[in-house]
Order: C-alpha cells, then sequence, then structure tokens
C-alpha cells in the first residue's frame, strides 16, 4: 500500500529581468519563477506540479504549499487518486487555511498546485496525458469534480450535466481532430513593453512567417508610444491582422476608456486587463463604452465566484483562464464550464514558467467534452523557458500540437531545476556575488 511521504518544494527562478523578457506596464523587470512541487510516494512515483510567480513570490508560495502537507502525508495513495474530488475539496475546506482567503489569492493556488500534482501522478499511472485522460471521463465524474456552491444561481448542476452531455457523442472525432490539427495559438513574443523597435519588429515578421495569424502587444506607457508600437505592427503584419493589447491592470475606467479611444485607429483586436481584475462593475462599464472592441481578463482573477459575477454582468467578450491561479483542474473546469453556459469563447493566459505546457490541457479538453469548438478561441504562446521541461510545448504552423505523454505538462527536467534552483544554482550564483 503506497503512501504519500512528502511535498517536496524547489524555489526555481529565471533572470529574465535581464533580457526584459515578460517586460509590461506593471512589471517592468520581472524574474520569471516558479514555486516546482514534486509529490512524492513511498512506491518511488512522484506527480508534478508548478505555481509560477515573480522572484520573491517563490519565498511566499512555496511555504503555502508546504502547509498542505498534513492533508496528504502518510495517506494511501490509490484511495486519494480515486477521489481527487474529494482530495481537493477538503484542502479548500480546511478552516484554519481558508480564513486566509477564502478561496483566494496564495492558499488557493497552492491548493491548485497540489490539485494539479494528484492529477499529474494519476496521469503517469493511467500514461495518458492530463486533456485526454480527463476528456475520457463520463459527463457526471466531470461534474462530480465541480464544486458547485455559489454557482447555482448562474449554472445549476443539471444546467452543467447537460452541457456535458451535450458535447459527447461528437468526442471522439474531436480528439483525432485535435491529433491531427492541434489547437489555435497567438503570440505574445513580440509583445514585450521593454523591446526596442527592432527587435520588435523582427519579432512580428517571425511570428507571421511561424503561422500565427494573431499577436498581443503590451500598453499602457505612454498612450502615445502605445498607438505608434501599434502603427508599427499594422505596417509589418497588415490592416487586417489581429493585434490585441494587454494593458496588466495598469487603467482606471476614465483612463482605460480615453487610452483605446486613442489607440482604436489601430483597431486593437481585445483590451486585456484594461482595469483591477477584482473590479467586476469597472469591466462592465469600460466594456460598454468602448464597444465593439472586445474586453479579455482572467488570469488574475480568483476564483469560480468571480468569473460567474463577470459572465452574470456582461463583462468581458473573453474569458482568460490561467493553469496555476485557481484551485486547480477542478475550478478551471468550473470556469470553463460557466463560459459555454454563457457562450463566451475561453482564450487561456500562458507564457510564463511552464503555463503554456499546463494551460493547453484545459483548453483542449474544453474542445473536446466541454464547448466542442475552437471558433474564436486561442491559447496563448511565448517562446521563453520551454526547453526547462520534459515535454515543451509544440507549435506548428501557429498551432499548438496535442501533447502526447502522461501527465499534467509541469514535469521538469532534473538538470534545470538543480541550475536554476534558487538562490544555490550556478545561474543565480554568478548574478548574487
Amino acid at each position: 500500500m503506497p503512501t504519500f511521504t512528502s511535498l517536496d518544494v524547489t524555489d526555481v527562478r529565471f533572470p529574465t529581468s535581464q533580457s526584459l523578457d515578460g517586460s509590461d506596464a506593471m512589471n517592468q523587470d520581472p524574474d520569471y519563477s516558479a514555486a516546482y512541487l514534486e509529490l512524492r510516494t513511498s512506491s518511488g512515483e512522484s506527480g508534478a506540479s508548478l505555481v509560477f510567480t515573480i522572484g520573491r513570490g517563490n519565498d511566499v508560495q512555496g511555504e503555502a504549499i508546504r502547509a498542505l502537507s498534513h492533508h496528504l502525508v502518510g495517506r494511501d495513495v490509490d484511495e486519494v487518486l480515486a477521489g481527487i474530488g474529494q482530495a481537493g475539496a477538503a484542502m479548500i475546506e480546511d478552516s484554519q487555511l481558508r480564513w486566509l482567503g477564502p478561496e483566494k489569492g496564495v492558499m488557493q493556488m497552492a491548493i491548485g498546485a497540489v490539485v494539479n500534482a494528484l492529477w499529474d501522478l494519476r496521469c503517469m499511472r493511467e500514461g495518458k496525458p492530463l486533456w485526454l485522460l480527463l476528456a475520457e471521463l463520463s459527463p457526471e465524474e466531470l461534474v462530480d469534480l465541480v464544486d458547485l456552491r455559489y454557482l447555482e444561481d448562474a449554472m445549476t448542476r443539471e444546467e452543467a450535466l447537460e452541457i456535458l452531455e451535450r458535447s459527447a457523442p461528437g468526442r471522439a472525432e474531436r480528439i483525432a481532430r485535435l491529433r491531427a490539427e492541434g489547437y489555435p495559438a497567438y503570440t505574445t513574443t513580440p509583445g514585450w513593453l521593454g523591446y526596442t523597435d527592432e527587435k520588435m519588429e523582427r519579432l512580428l515578421r517571425e511570428a507571421r512567417d511561424e503561422g500565427f495569424d494573431m499577436v498581443k502587444l503590451k500598453v499602457g506607457g505612454d498612450p502615445a508610444d502605445d498607438l505608434r508600437r501599434f502603427g508599427i505592427a499594422r505596417r509589418v503584419l497588415g490592416e487586417d491582422f489581429p493585434i490585441a493589447a494587454d494593458a496588466n491592470q495598469r487603467w482606471g475606467v476614465a483612463e482605460a476608456v480615453a487610452a483605446m479611444e486613442a489607440l482604436a485607429p489601430a483597431s486593437p483586436y481585445w483590451i486585456e486587463e484594461p482595469t483591477s481584475p477584482d473590479d467586476v462593475l469597472a469591466h462592465a462599464e469600460i466594456r460598454r463604452r468602448i464597444a465593439p472592441i472586445r474586453v479579455a481578463t482572467g488570469e488574475h482573477v480568483h476564483n469560480r465566484v468571480m468569473f460567474k459575477q463577470l459572465l452574470q454582468a456582461q463583462a468581458v467578450d473573453v474569458v482568460q483562464i490561467d493553469a496555476t491561479r485557481v484551485g486547480g483542474v477542478h475550478e478551471n473546469l468550473a470556469i470553463l464550464l460557466l463560459a459555454a453556459k454563457f457562450d463566451v469563447p475561453v482564450c487561456p493566459h500562458a507564457g510564463g514558467v511552464g503555463l503554456c505546457e499546463m494551460v493547453q490541457h484545459l483548453a483542449m479538453l474544453d474542445y473536446v467534452a466541454i464547448s466542442g469548438t475552437m471558433q474564436d478561441r486561442r491559447i496563448e504562446y511565448v517562446d521563453h523557458l520551454h526547453e526547462h521541461f520534459v515535454e515543451p510545448a509544440i507549435i506548428e504552423a501557429g498551432r499548438y500540437c496535442a501533447p502526447l505523454l502522461p501527465g499534467a505538462g509541469a514535469r521538469m527536467l532534473p538538470d534545470s531545476l538543480s541550475t536554476h534552483r534558487f538562490p544555490d544554482g550556478p545561474v543565480w550564483r554568478g548574478l548574487l556575488r
């Protein structure tokens, strides 16, 4: 009878501030980082996951993950994996830790890491990638993973089950199509705010040549400079090419409306995070006043309840889930079901450390078992740090290839963990002298 023996967390940091990769209006010199979890068992098996942070965020996030060890250490692995939904619910219901949220922030992200690691371990045992393992569950099994508390005024269990049952007949065909064609992507690689015009222009041309049919630029600095940079992108890509904008929470309502009125001549496809991710009514007001420019948000939205409110208030045109922001697979499943109920497309947030690798599984699950469509849907792609993963995200002709290996996507290479471990890894020993 194998048991869980430890939750081992490694502080992994990458000095991306040296090249300004990841720079935007709110995060001008980020060092992309991950609190990396290895959930170990007495049989030698392990489940891997991570929470994406920036630099010192790892200090806090790592301790939060370790604080959950009493929920698993010493427990029967087979029993827990047979009821991952119950295991996740028990962590969320830990009243002493829930008080820190509730159901949001650092503890919810830590719970997400443990839940995702449990799914990774189950995937390894069953020899399947996460997207396929979940897509092969019955509608009843998927609904049983979702905590519908607080959601019933927007989506009942019966409605969630109906959404899944409606998509069930075409699952096999969609799996085959996904394997053959992949899933649409867009790229933010050219768009970081700290890049020179020359670098941005070169990366835009490369993105177009690589088959991407949408790119995203960071905005939120000087409005005139935002328009100028969009002008460069329009000159390179053409007038009809979709170019999204991302303000990273930079503005209040009046500022957001003024900024988008100034940027409107460049025809931005959407404006992402125009204001505080917590402000549902501000998003609704901005959306009303800048239409037909779309409003997208989600990467910093705390939980399923806030997504419910954004959808109920007609505050968003695009829902953006994140693999490590909320409480793991189960809560993201709830958000995908809500988006399907309100008929709003999901375009996941990615980039960071491992986010592309992880969130592709959720988008592919959505296509196969929930929404049943790729229409108006794309997964973000950023060409950073993929070489550190056992199965890096693969892009061909501007589309994500469906993962083939067992797991949930977060498993990192041992050499990468040791080299970038903070503060004693070789990369950091050289920089911290």
